[in-house]
């Protein structure tokens, strides 16, 4: 059956992609669909053909997924930030498992791997690995601490505050300033922003002209300490009339108020520069027994419930008795480092950016840690530089890499240190399959596996894996 653009047919879906559209095929060939579900029976239209696959737009529901449920967000569709709305979440975390399963299987070699369903199938499977159970949320929504919004206008040349659709700088207005995987206080924060603007004349920025203002709105929340943070990312030098909107959100109850200097030509949200306007130029909050400071420039994990069951996870993997000594690579502001360093005799945090390592000293100090020591750089270059000019070793190392995963001279580094476990948290499956078959083939071999859900309403799944040399 040859099909050409716009033509219309009917398509199965049975599996979602990274980013959650619907994969389905048809005499072979497969077909991407964005927002149909894994279930669906649809009618498509084609829309771009490329030899071994194409993209086809959704017409019409035919059969709903038995998981298929109503989006709760008008702009669900839209907005690129929730692809897996419409799916429940009881099927999103069957998903999200069977994705790192796969990633792990496929891309891994993993051939021992088992669901936790098939635990009687694995009992005859000598060195089968067992995944354990993934760890949801019992309420998804409202999990987020962070919350990035461009500020721009909309078709009718209001003022608005919004995300941009999936893959393009189309502004979606937020409906009410509320989305609803933010905390509530975003709203109230937004409108108190927008409304600032509009009453001094302020303008937003535009990209294409590069004229304008306020590029971004950053909000954070300690979901422990309730204390919160407004940074406005700005195409200038200063905020005019800064006192007025420090009064505004001083009085609604903000700790920390900020500019963040950005005057580049690019698509990078915030700037380098700091401008304090008013508090600390930060605030705190604590995960589990541990308390950390957040600056606006620092990497902390956006979803504080799940974060402290991730790593709890990945302190239950490192298996520490007191005694290790353990790097913690790629640590941001040290949050993992904390955990480890109450049940490890030494660790040793790295990480890119300066100012994450001031927090993460900062952080150390504040929870009374001092068996941690953090060096700032590439972890592939500080790491081979500390083993082989300063011979410190690992029994354990922790990596926590971003999306693209670890270099490859950090992790044969990691094999010539030769640690007795290695415990990897991850936060894209395909990346960490790569790295796990990488160290299978040079004497480590997995022991463990969990996914933990930190994103409910998207595509994104993190891991855990426990890693022992054979």
């Amino acid at each position: 059956m040859e099909i050409r653009k716009n033509d219309r047919f009917t398509l199965e879906i049975e599996d979602m992609s990274e980013d959650g559209a619907g994969i389905g095929k048809l005499d072979g060939y497969i077909w991407f669909v964005k927002d149909a579900l894994i279930g669906d029976v649809i009618e498509a239209s084609a829309m771009k053909m490329k030899k071994n696959y194409g993209f086809a737009r959704l017409i019409k529901v035919l059969k709903a997924a038995p998981g298929r449920v109503p989006a709760r967000c008008a702009v669900a569709r839209q907005c690129g930030g929730c692809q897996l709305q419409e799916l429940s979440y009881e099927e999103q975390l069957k998903f999200k498992e069977r994705k790192v399963y796969n990633h792990l299987k496929r891309i891994g070699g993993l051939s021992n791997l088992f669901l936790p369903e098939e635990a009687e199938a694995a009992k005859d499977v000598p060195g089968a690995v067992l995944m354990e159970p993934i760890i949801g949320m019992e309420n998804p929504w409202r999990y987020r601490n962070k919350a990035q919004y461009p500020i721009g206008y909309d078709k009718n040349g209001e003022l608005t505050a919004g995300f941009y659709a999936g893959r393009t700088h189309t502004l979606i207005p937020v409906p009410d300033c509320d989305c609803l995987l933010g905390c509530e206080e975003n709203q109230g924060l937004l409108r108190a922003i927008l409304d600032f603007m509009k009453e001094y004349g302020i303008l937003a920025y535009d990209e294409t002209s590069h004229s304008g203002l306020v590029r971004h709105v950053l909000l954070r929340k300690g979901f422990a300490s309730g204390e919160l943070m407004v940074c406005i990312v700005i195409n200038g030098e200063r905020l005019p009339h800064a006192e007025a909107l420090v009064k505004w959100l001083s009085a609604m109850g903000v700790q920390s108020i900020s500019c963040s200097v950005n005057r580049e030509k690019t698509n990078v949200i915030m700037g380098t520069r700091i401008l304090n306007l008013y508090g600390p130029g930060y605030i705190t909050d604590s995960i589990g027994n541990v308390s950390y400071r957040i600056s606006p420039l620092s990497f902390y994990q956006v979803n504080p419930v799940q974060t402290e069951r991730l790593y709890g996870t990945a302190l239950e993997f490192a298996g520490l008795t007191g005694e290790e000594t353990v790097w913690d690579l790629y640590c941001g502001i040290g949050t993992i480092s904390s955990f480890l360093a109450q049940k490890a005799k030494k660790v040793y945090g790295v990480e890119i950016i300066p100012q994450a390592i001031e927090d993460a000293r900062e952080n150390a100090k504040r929870n009374g840690l001092s068996n941690v020591e953090f060096f700032v750089g590439k972890a592939e270059e500080v790491l081979p530089e500390q083993y082989e000019k300063n011979h410190i070793y690992a029994d354990v190392i922790v990596v926590d890499p971003p999306r693209k995963g670890c270099d490859s001279v950090c992790l044969d580094t990691i094999v010539k240190m030769a640690p007795k476990r290695v415990v990897y948290v991850s936060c894209d499956s395909a990346t960490l399959a790569r790295d796990l078959k990488y160290l299978g083939e040079r004497g480590y071999e997995v022991r463990r596996v969990r996914a933990v859900d930190m994103f409910p309403g998207t595509g994104h799944c993190e891991a855990c894996v426990e890693i022992h040399r054979a």
